[in-house]
């Protein structure tokens, strides 16, 4: 009964796979040879030698030891007695393994005498053992076979062996697992290498990702089914790559949900204004960039080709300086050509016909000869370069500074000068004023160029948004039927006024009606200012009148010969222009002249002085000239002045010695009704 249990459990383990290995050692024998049915001690099977194996698989060893079998052991059954072959539809003998097949083995094959038909149990009794075989190989994982043989004293074995992989193992060592599922954890198949072959729609490591719609965003969508294309929230579209604006944003963009970024040309909270410069007046040409910087101020971001403050002008291709050694460069069409100095030739003037007895090397350049390509080679100072140390180094001729950025060449490096709103080394980098969240309660922040606005949330106010609103609309701040907006535009209420009003309260009326024109009071006669008006001037007159008064009063007595003197020291020709009696106009007829001697009791002053009028007292100026006495009665200082024309005895004295016409300035006296002697003034 124990010999039976025995050969059961082997063929058990024969035949029946271990599900857990990874692979198998398969061993085939194919013919054993033991023609005198001997034993391994040289005595006789009785009648024969009934033969099984026992087979021990081990790791690699270079003296193979008999235990232990530390890759496993197995018996077969009976395959023979002494001499015989094994059928090729014979199930090999199987040894399955859990671990990475390392790729070499030693191996040990035992032929055993069964004393009966079933192998014997014990296998280590050595006076059952027919013949004892060790080697030592290396084997590959493959389908293929291995052969061969194996010769002892009186006993030969040819065999086959091989190693393949378990049902879901691959590669080298049966380490790779591979097993086809299409559930929740994996859609696939399995390669000949055992790699993951993903069914259609699906993808990643392990096939579990479905493949969503050509085009969906990776990043804003998904889908749980091959072809779908779901949003996240805050996105939309078919492949869900368009975000949500802030509700009531009309002409705007955003970047993240919920967010409004106006369009050019647009601005307000919800981009709703139309209000900038460059969609007014469109300033940029050639495709440029117009970008409004506030204030109606923008810039322009040119084209390639393009320059200028509106990109106005075209590139020329000779600004790049391309011809070298003093070449002049000449605009085509569609490209340019170098006029070379001589001793250069050349597309851009770069060769040189010249060598070092020329001296063609400029700027204390040093020249050495050469005895491929140009003649000649010149090792520039510091600061020029070019093929002849020509050209002065200016790295700022390629304008490397972006946004109107200024560059200053300082020698061996350049520094670019940003304008406001602009960083980094070349003035590439616009300034994210959101960078320090100005903004509080919530308000969304939105980057100008050097500004920043924030979008309150509702409730506050303010450039910052941190000015709660209460709602003033409760107090009906608006008039004549004015609409009342509580917290809009960052305001405490805004007032939408009808067609007919203006203002901030809707007070102003823009057409006035005829009964508003009729109840507005006319403007009062301005009777404050006319007096205020009439009463300086009479204090400035009587200002002047004391003035004319004192300076009266101050003027000494003797001037009457001075006077005098001046009067008789006319010239000829100033005699010659005297006027004549009839020529005179008195305004008072009925006054006789007096003939003599009168003139000796008149003050005299000279032509060109003005008369002062004494208006309290009566008119009382002297003579601007003196007058002269006519026949017989003559003044006794005053002999030695001739007259021209005599007068009459009823025109006695009523000659004036006036001067010339350009020099006259006054007329002459007459009498009042007092018996006063009075100056007419004409002016000329």
């Amino acid at each position: 009964m124990a010999a039976l249990h025995s050969i059961g459990t082997a063929l058990l383990l024969l035949f029946v796979p271990q599900v857990s290995s990874s692979g198998t050692f398969e061993l085939r024998i194919e013919e054993f040879e033991n023609a005198r049915g001997l034993l391994a001690a040289g005595s006789h099977c009785m009648p024969a030698c009934r033969t099984f194996f026992r087979v021990c698989l081990k790791h690699f060893q270079k003296v193979v030891s008999p235990e232990p079998c530390t890759y496993g052991s197995v018996l077969t059954s009976l395959l023979g007695s002494n001499s015989f072959r094994v059928a090729v539809n014979q199930s090999p003998v199987r040894l399955n393994f859990t671990f990475k097949w390392p790729g070499t083995f030693s191996l040990i094959i035992e032929a055993w005498n069964s004393p009966s038909n079933l192998p014997s149990p014990n296998v280590t009794s050595p006076e059952m053992l027919i013949s004892r075989f060790a080697i030592q190989r290396h084997q590959p994982v493959g389908m293929a076979w291995s052969h061969d043989v194996l010769r002892g004293d009186h006993t030969q074995l040819h065999y086959s062996y091989r190693v393949v992989c378990s049902h879901h193992y691959y590669g080298d060592g049966c380490s790779d697992y591979c097993r086809p599922r299409n559930d929740t954890f994996g859609h696939y198949t399995c390669g000949q290498e055992g790699q993951r072959l993903c069914m259609v729609g699906w993808e990643n490591e392990y096939c579990a990702q479905p493949i969503c719609q050509p085009g969906c965003s990776t990043e804003h969508g998904y889908c749980d089914r091959p072809g779908e294309c779901k949003c996240h929230f805050g996105w939309q579209g078919p492949l869900c790559d368009d975000c949500m604006h802030y509700p009531g944003c009309l002409h705007g963009t955003c970047q993240q949900p919920f967010q409004c970024t106006c369009k050019e040309g647009w601005g307000g909270l919800f981009c709703n204004q139309d209000l900038n410069y460059c969609t007014h007046n469109k300033p940029c040409r050639n495709n440029a960039t117009c970008t409004n910087t506030g204030q109606g101020s923008y810039t322009c971001t040119c084209q390639p080709g393009y320059t200028g403050k509106n990109c106005q002008s075209a590139i020329r291709k000779c600004d790049s300086n391309p011809c070298s050694n003093g070449g002049t460069c000449t605009e085509l069409d569609d490209s340019y050509s170098c006029s070379c100095l001589p001793g250069f030739i050349g597309q851009h003037c770069e060769d040189s016909t010249l060598t070092c007895t020329d001296s063609p090397c400029f700027n204390g350049g040093s020249c050495s000869e050469r005895s491929e390509g140009t003649h000649y080679t010149c090792t520039c100072p510091l600061g020029f370069t070019g093929l002849n140390c020509e050209q002065k180094v200016d790295r700022c001729t390629s304008n490397p500074c972006a946004n109107g950025g200024q560059c200053f060449d300082l020698g061996l490096s350049r520094m670019c000068r940003c304008q406001a709103g602009f960083a980094g080394q070349r003035c590439e980098i616009n300034v994210n004023d959101c960078a320090r969240s100005p903004c509080a309660n919530g308000a969304t922040c939105i980057d100008h160029i050097n500004n920043y606005t924030c979008a309150c949330t509702a409730g506050f106010s303010g450039r910052d948004c941190s000015q709660p609103l209460g709602d003033e609309c409760d107090s009906r701040p608006c008039h004549n039927g004015g609409t009342c907006h509580a917290g809009v535009y960052g305001k405490s209420f805004v007032c939408q006024c009808p067609f007919n009003f203006m203002g901030s309260l809707c007070e102003i009326p823009v057409f006035p009606s005829p009964s508003q024109k009729r109840q507005q009071p006319p403007n009062p006669f301005p009777w404050v200012a006319v007096s205020l008006a009439f009463g300086l001037m009479a204090f400035v007159m009587l200002l002047c009148i004391l003035g004319i008064a004192l300076r009266h009063m101050q003027r000494p007595h003797g001037g009457q010969h001075r006077d005098t003197e001046t009067m008789n020291n006319l010239t000829e020709s100033q005699r010659d222009n005297l006027i004549m009696a009839s020529q005179l106009k008195l305004t008072n007829k009925k006054v006789d002249l007096e003939t003599d001697c009168i003139m000796e009791k008149t003050n005299y002053k000279d032509r060109n002085y003005a008369l002062d009028w004494n208006l309290a007292t009566g008119l009382k100026a002297d003579l601007s000239q003196e007058l002269k006495c006519h026949k017989n009665h003559k003044c006794k200082k005053e002999e030695s002045l001739p007259l021209r024309n005599s007068c009459s005895e009823k025109l006695a004295c009523r000659i004036s010695t006036i001067s010339s016409a350009q020099d006259l300035m006054y007329q002459p006296v007459y009498r009042t009704a007092e018996g006063m002697l009075q100056d007419v003034i004409t002016e000329v």
